[in-house]
């Protein structure tokens, strides 16, 4: 089975054809194209590692545009010094389905 290893919004996944994954949020819409950086092609017993990249893309396409993912609360707080400052954070997500890696 092929895997490849791509980069975007500056992280790296191993992903391989039909797999969706939940990357950064991209700017598309539902159904879009893009294509992928490739850092290394794995074949089997054959690879193929970039320097930094290859010249080999990962074709994707958007299937869900723009939602958020589970909220992560942090917390701050100062015994004996009445600083107690809570925060929400949700991070934005595209879901993403590999169509075919080069």
């Amino acid at each position: 089975m092929k895997k490849a290893v791509i980069q975007t919004g500056g992280k790296q996944y191993l992903v391989k054809e039909g797999q969706t994954l939940d990357v950064e949020l991209l700017g598309k819409n539902d159904g879009d194209k893009v294509s992928f950086e490739t850092l290394a092609i794995v074949d089997g017993d054959n690879s193929e590692f970039g320097t930094p990249v290859l010249k080999n893309k990962v074709d994707a396409e958007v299937v869900k545009a723009d939602y958020q993912g589970t909220k992560v609360v942090s917390i701050r707080f100062k015994a004996k010094k009445r600083v107690d400052v809570k925060r929400g954070h949700r991070q934005r997500y595209s879901k993403v389905k590999i169509l075919k890696i080069a």
